[in-house]
């Protein structure tokens, strides 16, 4: 897959990772970037800073008839970045009810799902062309905290493999980021040291150029692979002290 002349589509890509997106695949030569969003006035100033190259698109991936329209409107398409989540932070059974893991599961797994099933016959007509799943190692490891969101995210890892296993014939490449700790309105309430969105941005393009199915995007994510390796029912134990330290200190 080559990035230079493509024509991308981003969800999400308002602001963090998904604006990330927008900026390198400009930068790396991309003819143009369909930047979606739910309210496309919050994409203007990817279209201002990048007259001609970047078209903002009404998309929000948790209402499927946009995503049909979005497929209609950008036919050009040879790269779809699944970038757009949510993360609510309700634990499953800590929680009044299950309305935010529904929806977490309605944009982080349905949503892919749904815009590979859109967007592929435009990735075969354009010759294969990629599909970039943006993950969490919350998608490697399940991590209580996060209620909801880590399933999801799980969730979309073994959807990345049967689409990848689908779309191979029409010569569309799946990859799979594992994305750890980045600079979002997402992760702001986490502490330590956190990746640029860009960063990550530039590590996916190396794994659909090189081919890669899936890729540890930054530090975070590397460390947690290999922590998983090496002793996957202590990950277990210390995300679930994770959680009872949070109890304790919320006074749960």
């Amino acid at each position: 897959m080559d990035i230079q002349g493509c024509v991308a589509i981003v969800t999400g890509a308002n602001r963090g990772i998904g604006e990330g997106f927008v900026h390198v695949l400009i930068s790396e030569g991309a003819a143009r970037v369909y930047a979606g969003a739910r309210d496309p006035a919050s994409a203007r100033h990817l279209e201002e800073q990048y007259p001609g190259k970047v078209v903002a698109v009404r998309l929000d991936v948790s209402k499927p008839d946009q995503i049909v329209a979005a497929a209609a409107a950008c036919p050009d398409v040879s790269v779809v970045v699944n970038n757009a989540g949510a993360f609510h932070n309700k634990l499953l059974i800590g929680s009044d009810d299950i309305s935010a893991a529904r929806d977490e599961m309605e944009v982080n797994y349905f949503g892919p799902l749904q815009m590979a099933r859109a967007f592929a016959p435009a990735l075969k007509a354009n010759g294969g062309g990629a599909i970039l799943n943006v993950l969490s190692v919350g998608g490697i490891v399940a991590v209580p905290n996060m209620g909801g969101y880590s399933p999801s995210k799980f969730a979309m890892r073994a959807a990345g493999s049967c689409i990848r296993a689908e779309l191979a014939g029409q010569g569309t490449s799946v990859t799979s980021l594992i994305v750890g700790s980045v600079d979002t309105r997402m992760a702001s309430h986490v502490k330590g040291a956190k990746e640029a969105p860009e960063d990550i941005a530039r590590a996916a393009m190396k794994g659909i150029t090189r081919g890669i199915d899936e890729i540890d995007t930054d530090r975070f994510a590397i460390e947690s692979r290999a922590a998983l390796a090496r002793d996957p029912k202590g990950m277990e134990r210390g995300m679930a002290k994770m959680l009872h330290a949070k109890e304790l200190s919320t006074g749960r």
